[in-house]
């Protein structure tokens, strides 16, 4: 009888021994994300799957000056500590980090040295701050046309 229950343990211990650890993946997303849409949803959740469910998804976003030097003076709608907040309470995001300069989105992006960094397709072809500290580069289409200043721009 001990012998029987012997082989099943052992038996039990190779069936639950994982077959191979997952490589933990780094994903970087940066942009205002000032008036947050199901366009900027849709590319967390692209994000997270691109990273697995132990991987980091990193967000950076423009700070409140930096936004309007870009995009003009009644910029931004949501204050920084209002879109970092509802950055942080997206599930897909591990973290999120500010910066005010070019140099410093490089330096934040050179800090994480993600696995992926995740972009729109309307950079390709385009200069990609900071796209020399990334491993791969992965364009992803706009969700619909959808964009913050269509939307801001609308009412």
């Amino acid at each position: 009888m001990q012998t029987v229950c012997s082989k099943i343990m052992v038996l039990n211990v190779l069936i639950k021994t994982p077959k191979i650890a997952q490589v933990l993946k780094t994903v970087w997303i940066n942009g205002t994300f000032d008036v947050l849409h199901m366009g900027h949803i849709n590319l967390f959740s692209h994000a997270r799957k691109l990273a697995g469910p132990k991987g980091k998804v990193i967000v950076g976003t423009d700070s409140d000056q930096r936004i309007r030097e870009l995009k003009g003076p009644s910029r931004p709608i949501n204050n920084i500590f209002d879109r970092i907040g509802f950055l942080r309470a997206i599930k897909y995001i591990d973290g999120v980090v500010t910066f005010s300069s070019e140099d410093e989105l490089q330096a934040q992006i050179k800090r994480f040295s993600p696995d992926i960094l995740l972009i729109g397709d309307d950079y390709r072809g385009k200069t990609i701050v900071g796209s020399q500290y990334a491993k791969k580069i992965v364009f992803v289409p706009r969700y619909g046309g959808l964009s913050s200043t269509m939307i801001i721009n609308q009412q």
